[in-house]
């Protein structure tokens, strides 16, 4: 194995709390703050963490955790923080940290795709050793790596296109195969259908439609080249609506109807 998990888990606080490594932390530490709020302290460093937050540290670099009762009308208030974190180390973990920057703290979107991953990870690791799986661990936790830092450079300042359009190609890509509308694309991002549509396709280069209709297409090829579904399933089944749809819009693209191109493979 090329990676070791210390720990892996979700805490909620409503009670403070206080931790510190103050000689340096000893491995790697993800934090993801997905209720209320907290402050740590990180390279000497103190910093308010709200909701969507992400922290990350390398091993060596102190940091501190603070959870406290909060002032209103002078008056003592509850605490609510709730977070999911990480310590890992190994050499994949070391390679996967220094092939690009990794920002302290990030403010990403809490993307339940990510949050179920991590899920996981930590019932892997709850399992008792007689009943655990190092290798999906491993790989587990090599996905969360990733999807954690796709997370962090779609929400860069510095990044080629817009958060919110990159918000509206993941919702596409993920309801792509439903009865898609532009509307609940253009809610979802928090715009306009007309900012949504313009926003997008100054960004993409295509429209939102454009954009379904290929995942979509992408979506049918593989149902025809692995399953025996027929063509008119295969529409109805990645959101064409009907067979007569699905064959205009395949022949558009590829030059060829369905059929020709699945007799072919």
């Amino acid at each position: 194995m090329t990676t070791n998990i210390g720990y892996c888990g979700y805490s909620y606080h409503t009670q403070p709390f206080y931790s510190h490594d103050r000689n340096g932390f000893p491995a790697y530490l993800f934090r993801l703050q997905t209720e209320g709020t907290c402050e740590v302290i990180v390279k000497g460093r103190k910093v308010s963490i709200g909701k969507g937050d992400l922290l990350l540290i390398q091993p060596g670099d102190h940091y501190e955790l603070l959870i406290e009762w909060k002032r209103d009308n002078s008056k003592d208030t509850m605490v609510v923080s709730g977070d999911y974190h990480l310590a890992c180390e190994g050499p994949w973990v070391d390679e996967w940290w220094k092939r690009s920057d990794k920002p302290t703290i990030s403010r990403i979107d809490l993307d339940e795709k990510l949050l179920a991953l991590w899920r996981y990870l930590i019932i892997e690791e709850r399992r008792p050793s007689s009943e655990e799986n190092k290798e999906l661990s491993d790989y587990l936790l090599r996905a969360l790596c990733l999807s954690l830092e796709r997370s962090v450079n779609e929400t860069a300042p510095s990044f080629n296109r817009p958060y919110t359009v990159t918000r509206m190609m993941r919702y596409i890509e993920e309801h792509a195969t439903t009865a898609l509308k532009v509307e609940e694309v253009a809610q979802h991002a928090g715009l306009s259908i007309s900012r949504a549509v313009h926003l997008f396709k100054s960004s993409v280069g295509k429209t939102i439609i454009e954009y379904a209709l290929e995942i979509r297409l992408t979506a049918a090829i593989e149902r025809m080249k692995y399953t025996t579904m027929t063509l008119e399933q295969i529409a109805e089944d990645c959101g064409f609506g009907s067979y007569t749809y699905f064959h205009r819009v395949f022949h558009k693209k590829y030059g060829l109807a369905p059929g020709a191109y699945r007799r072919m493979g």
